[in-house]
């Protein structure tokens, strides 16, 4: 008998495999064969830019969309380039400098690397 992992978010036993996939019956909850196989080390998930690239901390990337800046009236335009990025946990991915504004949060889903 094969032994498969229980779901990670119902704790269901009864999961089955779907290609490199495995499924949960009781809640419909789908992951990955290689999220598994890391079960017992740290899992740090890769934080990707708005076209699926990988980010690492001291990147270039380029921000995609006007972005107001809470309690300001100012705005990062479309084309602003921020060097030397860093990764941070939580709802806004990247810890940086931007010339003319200075410390900023940002989240990598309006950004692309460069």
């Amino acid at each position: 008998m094969s032994t498969l992992p229980q779901c990670p978010s119902c704790s269901s036993e009864f999961t089955y495999e779907d290609g490199e996939m495995y499924i949960c019956p009781e809640c419909a909850n789908e992951w990955s064969k290689l999220t598994t196989a890391d079960d017992g080390a740290d899992q740090k998930s890769d934080v990707l830019d708005s076209n699926g690239n990988i980010l690492r901390d001291g990147d270039t990337v380029t921000v995609i969309k006007d972005l107001k800046i809470k309690g300001s009236s100012s705005v990062v335009k479309v084309g602003t380039k921020v060097k030397n990025i860093r990764l941070v946990e939580g709802d806004h991915d990247i810890d940086c400098k931007i010339d003319g504004i200075g410390a900023m949060q940002l989240k990598s889903i309006f950004v692309k690397k460069m």
